[in-house]
């Protein structure tokens, strides 16, 4: 695989609000582990669309490996204005999402929810597989997305679930 679209809960979905919570360095230690999985079958470009939480936790794993791994990071924002509202710790974070190999921004500003189906269906386009942390059991906008890349012929979709981080916790236990 080429091109690999992370995507998955946000910090707020999983009740994380603080970077030191246990469960961020679980379910970072989880990334790193499925990250490099994919590095060493070939994957050169790995996608984030600039989200907070699972998103931004891979970000930083990511990063972390292109001191070991060859490979680039892009960002594809679906609007230009993305975070712009963002308090200060988060402006921080989305600077993080824009210091990567490539980016780019789908629109300039949010003009009709069409947008995002045609943002969702670009991203599917061009990638080949995704690596998403979602839950069937805990639903949430995301859903239409994972339904999307299931329904997508010759897309790959690779999902963490809270059955894999419960491995993750007992492994670090053990």
């Amino acid at each position: 695989m080429n091109s690999l679209l992370i995507m998955g809960y946000t910090s707020f979905d999983l009740g994380i609000f603080n970077e030191k919570d246990i469960k961020v360095s679980i379910i970072k230690k989880t990334i790193k582990r499925k990250l490099i999985n994919f590095l060493e079958e070939g994957l050169r470009w790995v996608i984030f669309t600039g989200n907070l939480g699972f998103e931004y936790w891979a970000l930083e794993v990511a990063k972390e490996l292109q001191t070991d791994y060859e490979f680039q990071i892009g960002t594809i924002f679906p609007f230009e204005t993305h975070g712009q509202n963002w308090n200060e710790n988060n402006q921080i974070k989305l600077a993080s999402f824009k210091q990567v190999d490539f980016v780019k921004y789908a629109f300039e500003a949010y003009e009709n929810p069409g947008q995002f189906r045609q943002y969702n269906e670009f991203l599917l386009e061009n990638t080949e597989g995704s690596f998403v942390f979602y839950d069937e059991e805990n639903e949430t906008k995301l859903k239409y997305m994972v339904e999307k890349m299931k329904q997508s012929s010759n897309y790959e979709v690779y999902l963490l679930n809270f059955e894999d981080l419960q491995e993750t916790f007992e492994e670090m236990n053990d």
